[in-house]
């Protein structure tokens, strides 16, 4: 694993934090994520909180970025609610982005702190479901 950083994508952090602020209400809605396409487009979404275990906004991003036909996504943030901040994403997040997007740049840290870093690397020892799947052709 290499600690490599990126630069940083302000106008992401924004987005989501924007969403943070306007979107989220009470507890169902609590995170917000943005995530960029290569083309550009900048995608977002809100968690859905459910006792029974609800999508991350990370996730529910994706699905919204596919539903737009953003499939190939380039930079991921989440922000909390309440000026909570930027919130690194949970461990079945980091393999799920892992596994749909490998090149994937994931913004995270706080203050002077806040990176872009590689998906790969917040996952050490990196489990990549697709190189366990049987060969279909």
């Amino acid at each position: 694993m290499t600690s490599q950083t990126n630069p940083v994508d302000h106008e992401l952090i924004e987005a989501a934090a924007h969403v943070a602020r306007t979107r989220c209400r009470g507890d169902n809605h609590t995170m917000a994520a943005a995530a960029r396409a290569r083309d550009g487009r900048i995608v977002t979404a809100v968690n859905a909180y459910h006792f029974t275990g609800g999508p991350c906004a990370e996730l529910v991003v994706v699905g919204a970025a596919a539903a737009q036909g953003a499939y190939e996504l380039q930079t991921i943030v989440a922000v909390g609610d309440r000026e909570r901040g930027i919130v690194p994403p949970c461990g079945r997040c980091r393999q799920v982005l892992l596994d749909y997007f490998p090149g994937l740049e994931v913004i995270v840290g706080d203050g002077d702190r806040v990176r872009a870093v590689p998906v790969p690397d917040l996952l050490p020892e990196t489990y990549v479901w697709a190189d366990h799947q049987l060969d279909a052709g």
